[in-house]
């Protein structure tokens, strides 16, 4: 391995290292002496010199970056995310912020991350057959661990968990491991299209429900008699969807009030007024869309990794094309839909009717140039003094995902300091830096101690039955 890939030296003396799907997958070099090793053999931990930096380096911005767009779903209600003019300022600095935000990182880390997921199992897949051992058993076990904790983070600790959808995406994204990088990154397209028809049929049922329920109404008014079908669907709009998906003036005040006094109120409070929206999440919403744009980028990742572009294996000038034509292409149109978004004041109504897609699509081009940028940076060695210290963030990922929750959650709920609702925009990436910069601190600090983070260590002593050696 060449030694700017290599993140830390060997342990030759330690208990091997078991990679996560969260860290860095290993990618074993030859050794002769695995060839007389017996095809049945089990699936064993790795060593820290089989490790890919670039791949870590990667993990750690995406997992920063995510930071910046889940800290306005940590400080205010859920709608202040997708409608910055309901919350957390929209002028001068708040302003700049939340298009920064918007250019860079909404949607892009979350692509960034999903395909790094994909690239994990691909890791995995090639370490074990070198090692001519089988990682079925061990990759469920460890898909259904995360789901486990997953879901105690979602309900217990943070509603914006994104776990448990990378544990259900998990179920099937190992059926496609043995796919060709070309047939991957076909499939993983095909999943990202199949979303058009899924947003506009969903804008569209929406407008017919609209429609269905004025007529009705009109019908009622008139002294007619409504059809039963047309009464039914008129009812299941006005009375349990409309609230959620299309809400008025009144019921948009209403439900926020509701989401600032939980959130100000007691820790089960919190517990209480997220649990369902939670539980459609989960299931009608992966359903409906989570299912398709995660699984989507992660064959993508599959695909890519299998192209050696995650590993920087590709050449200089290959990531200097990539860069310039994700940032070229994709920043544009991001600068576009951040204009027709304004223009339109954020309605829900708009994005159903096509323009989630300038994000959609856009946010995969530009996650493309962020690889193209860092792969360069640590093909060339060039602020090794921040990518080495990103590859430890990425490292210990699931640590440092949850210590978000845990650090932003007790920051700004009623049962911690009680600042939700009252940091705008600046304030709140002002506290992203500071985390930023503690994490770029003490992960490198903490992995010269210790094999793995603790959530890591955690995860794996699940997966295996036994406390793992840190």
């Amino acid at each position: 391995m060449p030694p700017e890939l290599q993140d830390v030296a060997p342990e030759k003396d330690g208990p091997p290292v078991e990679p996560t799907m969260l860290d860095t997958e290993p990618r074993v070099p030859h050794d002769p002496e695995a060839d007389l090793a017996p095809l049945t053999a089990a699936a064993a931990p790795v060593t820290p010199e089989e490790r890919f930096a670039s791949v870590d380096t990667l993990r750690g911005f995406a997992l920063l970056g995510i930071l910046a767009m889940n800290i306005v779903l940590f400080g205010w209600p859920g709608a202040a995310y997708g409608n910055p003019l309901k919350g957390g300022g929209f002028t001068g600095t708040d302003r700049f912020i939340w298009l920064f935000n918007h250019l860079v990182f909404e949607d892009k880390m979350m692509t960034l991350f999903s395909m790094l997921f994909g690239a994990g199992l691909v890791l995995m897949g090639e370490r074990a057959e070198a090692r001519g051992a089988s990682i079925r058993g061990v990759y469920y076990r460890r898909v259904l661990w995360l789901l486990a904790i997953g879901l105690v983070h979602a309900y217990l600790i943070w509603e914006g968990d994104i776990l448990v959808l990378y544990a259900e995406c998990g179920l099937f994204l190992y059926l496609f491991r043995r796919l060709s990088a070309k047939a991957l990154i076909t499939i993983g397209l095909i999943f990202s299209l199949i979303l058009i028809p899924i947003v506009l049929g969903f804008g569209l049922a929406i407008r017919s429900l609209e429609r269905i329920t004025a007529r009705v109404d009109a019908q009622v008014a008139a002294g007619e008699t409504p059809t039963k079908w047309d009464r039914k669907l008129r009812d299941l709009w006005a009375e349990k969807l409309q609230k959620e998906l299309n809400p008025n003036p009144a019921q948009e005040a209403k439900d926020w009030d509701e989401a600032m006094a939980a959130h100000r109120g007691r820790y089960l409070d919190v517990v209480k007024q997220r649990a369902p929206e939670l539980f459609i999440g989960q299931t009608i919403g992966f359903v409906l869309g989570g299912f398709f744009f995660a699984m989507s980028r992660m064959l993508l990742g599959m695909g890519l990794m299998k192209l050696g572009v995650f590993s920087a294996e590709r050449s200089r000038p290959f990531y200097a094309w990539l860069a310039a034509l994700g940032y070229g292409i994709g920043l544009p149109l991001m600068v576009v839909d951040a204009r027709e978004l304004i223009r339109h004041a954020f309605r829900p109504e708009y994005m159903w009717n096509g323009g989630a897609f300038y994000n959609l699509f856009g946010s995969l081009v530009v996650a493309l140039g962020h690889v193209g940028l860092i792969m360069l940076l640590v093909q060339s060695g060039t602020l090794s003094w921040l990518t080495g210290r990103l590859a430890a963030v990425g490292r210990m990922a699931l640590s440092n995902y949850l210590t978000h929750s845990i650090v932003c959650s007790t920051l700004f709920y009623g049962y911690g300091l009680g600042l939700f609702g009252q940091v705008n925009r600046t304030g709140l990436a002002a506290i992203v830096l500071v985390i930023w910069v503690v994490q770029l601190l003490i992960s490198p600090i903490w992995l010269k101690h210790f094999r793995f983070g603790p959530a890591e260590w955690l995860w794996r002593s699940l997966t295996y039955g036994k406390m793992q050696p840190m």
